[in-house]
């Protein structure tokens, strides 16, 4: 789904970036012009960043074996 319509950035770019490193919004921001012209797609960026970042730090734990 498109976040932000003016810049063309769907959920899926946010998530990518997220699983690349980006940690901030203004990274994100400097990355994909994401809520940059008319700023409507500001709440629901964040958001998904938010979610996307919780998400890959939670999938990169360490997995420990019992024996």
């Amino acid at each position: 789904m498109y976040v932000c319509i003016c810049n063309a950035v769907t959920q899926s770019d946010i998530r990518r970036h997220a699983e690349n490193g980006v940690r901030d919004f203004a990274e994100l921001q400097s990355r994909t012009n994401c809520s940059t012209c008319c700023g409507c797609c500001e709440a629901e960026a964040r958001h998904t960043l938010n979610q996307a970042v919780h998400a890959a730090q939670t999938t990169h734990l360490p997995l420990t074996v019992a024996a």
